[in-house]
């Protein structure tokens, strides 16, 4: 998403990426159920800023780069160590219990704790406000390629969206090393409808959506094809005296605005802010993770809007447009992560 380039020029990392064999990444395109391709949604044409090329990164290389450079920052970094729960002086999380790798256990003491714990989440999941949503009940089921077609030219790192029946749709996201993600999201009831074998599930759909057979039919799977379901959830809360969360430990949004990495990004670096000037001002209580859950949950509400529109079989993003033009720069905005501004008009 254009708009993580600002945080990740903050954390300076930016010239990592461009020396990366991470494909660039220019645009989204959407095909249609009927295999309709729309026109590539460049976002230099909407946005005049360098932040307009991203990149589609392998998660795993990408986390380790962001781990180094936290240490080369002066990050005390301990691998191989599982948070095992948090410690508690009264109403107050003053540290946490961890496994270490010898198979021993160690109690960490800090000022601050940051809940960083992904979909595990940690924190919200013990005190009980991990909230399922049910509107955004999906499963995914993915694999890799090796081989796979690739567009021409600037469309070659494009993300291409191709819907398929019963509010679901596919992803297509080339990687290096001339690997490509497949993936495909839908309503349980659909993608369930007739087996739970997922190798079963992945190939009937594949077969069934023409614009992703011709892409992958010349490429060879390259990995085992993965489930994960209960997609989309929020928290209640995103902190309280002593801690506060971060990223996927505090929402989880359907992938199809490739919002998640964004979202990540942008909420540590938020955070660290609001941490900081806590532990400036010497008082790390809940009170002080107020205008952050505020902002989060904003920009988590605009991002989960247009998700929602997405799966409406009745609403159509070009008639939307055409009748209410005024609102083109709100969505633009949305679609590239510029969330945290006033969008309430739609």
């Amino acid at each position: 998403m254009p708009y993580t380039w600002f945080t990740l020029e903050r954390l300076g990392v930016v010239d990592w990426l461009r020396r990366s064999a991470c494909p660039k990444k220019y645009s989204v395109q959407f095909v249609s159920i009927t295999g309709r391709v729309s026109q590539p949604f460049y976002f230099f044409q909407t946005i005049k800023h360098e932040c307009a090329v991203t990149w589609q990164v392998w998660r795993g290389e990408f986390d380790a780069m962001l781990l180094d450079n936290a240490r080369s920052k002066g990050a005390e970094v301990r691998q191989g160590v599982a948070v095992r729960d948090v410690i508690e002086d009264g109403a107050r999380v003053v540290g946490v219990r961890v496994d270490t790798p010898d198979g021993g256990s160690r109690d960490v003491y800090a000022r601050a704790v940051v809940d960083a714990t992904g979909r595990d989440s940690l924190l919200s999941r013990r005190y009980g406000w991990k909230e399922r949503d049910a509107e955004l009940n999906k499963v995914a089921v993915w694999s890799y390629y090796k081989g796979a077609k690739r567009d021409p030219g600037l469309d070659e790192g494009a993300t291409t969206v191709a819907y398929v029946p019963q509010k679901g749709w596919f992803w297509y996201i080339p990687l290096h090393s001339d690997i490509v993600s497949v993936g495909v999201v839908g309503e349980p009831g659909y993608l369930y409808r007739d087996t739970r074998d997922p190798n079963l599930i992945f190939q009937r759909e594949v077969q069934a959506c023409a614009w992703i057979h011709d892409h992958v039919k010349m490429g060879t799977q390259v990995e085992p094809v993965r489930v994960t379901g209960e997609y989309s959830y929020h928290s209640q809360r995103i902190g309280g005296d002593g801690f506060c969360l971060v990223g996927d430990a505090f929402a989880f949004l359907d992938p199809l605005f490739s919002t998640g990495v964004f979202l990540a990004l942008k909420s540590g670096e938020m955070a660290a802010d609001t941490l900081h000037a806590a532990l400036l001002a010497n008082d790390v209580s809940a009170g002080r993770f107020q205008e952050y859950y505020e902002k989060q949950r904003h920009a988590v509400t605009s991002f989960r809007r247009l998700v929602l529109a997405f799966y409406d079989l009745t609403f159509s993003f070009r008639e939307f447009l055409q009748e209410y033009p005024e609102l083109h720069s709100l969505v633009v905005d949305t679609l590239v992560g510029n969330v945290f501004t006033d969008l309430t008009p739609l």
